[in-house]
């Protein structure tokens, strides 16, 4: 692996970096070299996550910086990289990990959900592609979270996977756009995650049967997708797994494919 693709010495920004996934990034990278991590986090509710991630990310040995923005408007977004800047240095690795998710009847979705669906999971990620093609330094790695439901013909989660579907192209666009630049882009689809994330969405009998749904589902801790096992991937993406680029990955242990 050469200097470029490895993760020491490295800074890193990731959006919802507080808690669950995103926060186990943060520590997982810190533990594997990163110079400075930039923590953000979206509302008050998320502070005291993020500056626990803070306090994990030091104690490994890199930068912690915590940020709280609403990425669902471009200047929200582009102050967040400029923020990052301002505190770390141009971003290596930069990861979005925010999103939201409606499980809901299409014929029962109003407008303003929609369009909450949109700015969250379609509009912020693309920007923060945006504001990464122009922050992000050359030779750097950035990564988007979707969803496995991509790889599924499934009713109730139209408007989720339907917004985070549209990040697929992005990530292709971009991946042709920065290439010139020995940057990659790519985005990970893991499946419905043991976190605080999936379960207000779902009733018991759906849960039961997303603990069941997955090829590998006896073997994980809790028959869902263990963040533990997303996060190796992750940093493969952003290390020396370089190569990989335009593709979306669904980690998922055979929940859905393509």
């Amino acid at each position: 692996m050469t200097k470029a693709h490895t993760i020491e010495g490295k800074v890193v920004l990731i959006a919802g970096g507080a808690k669950n996934l995103g926060g186990l990034i943060a520590r997982d990278l810190a533990e594997h070299g990163a110079k400075a991590v930039v923590i953000h986090y979206n509302t008050q509710a998320s502070k005291a996550d993020a500056e626990a991630t803070a306090a994990a990310v030091e104690k490994a040995g890199a930068k912690a910086h915590v940020i709280q923005a609403d990425l669902t408007t471009a200047g929200a977004v582009a102050k967040l990289f400029e923020d990052a800047v301002a505190a770390a240095g141009r971003p290596d690795i930069a990861i979005n990990t925010v999103g939201k998710v409606l499980k809901k009847p299409m014929v029962d979705i109003s407008e303003a959900e929609y369009d909450e669906m949109t700015a969250v999971n379609s509009k912020a990620a693309f920007f923060f592609l945006k504001e990464a093609g122009k922050h992000v330094n050359d030779n750097g790695k950035v990564c988007t979270l979707v969803t496995s439901l991509l790889g599924a013909f499934t009713p109730f989660y139209s408007s989720y996977a339907g917004t985070k579907a549209p990040v697929e192209h992005f990530t292709r666009a971009a991946a042709k756009e920065f290439g010139a630049r020995g940057i990659s882009v790519t985005a990970v689809g893991p499946g419905p995650m043991d976190t605080s994330f999936f379960y207000p969405a779902e009733g018991a009998d759906a849960v039961a049967y997303h603990k069941t749904a997955a090829a590998l589902s006896p073997f994980s801790k809790t028959g869902l997708t263990d963040i533990e096992d997303v996060v190796p991937f992750l940093r493969h993406l952003v290390s020396d797994g370089w190569w990989i680029t335009g593709q979306t990955i669904l980690i998922n242990g055979g929940y859905t494919t393509k």
